[in-house]
């Protein structure tokens, strides 16, 4: 599952239908959106305004990957639960919040590869295909590691079970 959410104080439209983009193409049924209060009426995204901080947590902890505006609450609880996020900072030139400190904290946490940074549609889908790719490359990793030691384990053992010289 992919979790969105974009704080609880204002909309964040332009992320919102970004994501509701990408899960259409993809044919993404399992993106959950916390949108807070918009006009955007999503077409795919499954879409919860606003979330208690228990439901919060608890999507979080469901979740693949997380796709936030940079607000710093987002991105640490993100970090702590060792979730993959990829931000979209919101733009005080286009309204979003009332100056540009989002970009500035999506671009430190981004150099310090704590975070993914989008700040375009083609960005965001790039960043999401990393992060879906890298999971599965961790999945697969995670899983065949206990294969590949009962294997050796066979191996050194031969077809009886008995002790190879």
């Amino acid at each position: 599952m992919i979790f969105v959410t974009v704080g609880a104080q204002m909309s964040f439209d332009r992320l919102v239908g970004w994501m509701d983009d990408w899960a259409e193409r993809r044919d993404r049924g399992d993106v959950i959106a916390q949108i807070g209060p918009s006009d955007y009426a999503p077409r795919r995204l499954r879409v919860v305004p606003f979330m208690t901080p228990p439901e919060f947590r608890d999507r979080l902890v469901e979740a693949e990957i997380v796709v936030s505006h940079a607000g710093m609450g987002s991105i640490i609880n993100a970090l702590e639960l060792g979730k993959p996020i990829l931000v979209v900072p919101r733009h005080g030139d286009l309204g979003e919040t009332r100056n540009d400190h989002q970009v500035a904290t999506a671009r430190r946490f981004s150099a310090e590869g704590l975070v993914r940074m989008a700040d375009s549609p083609q960005e965001l889908d790039r960043g999401l295909e990393t992060l879906i790719r890298e999971g599965a490359e961790a999945r697969i990793a995670a899983e065949a590691q206990p294969e590949l030691l009962a294997r050796m384990r066979a191996f050194a053992t031969g077809p009886r079970g008995s002790q190879a010289p």
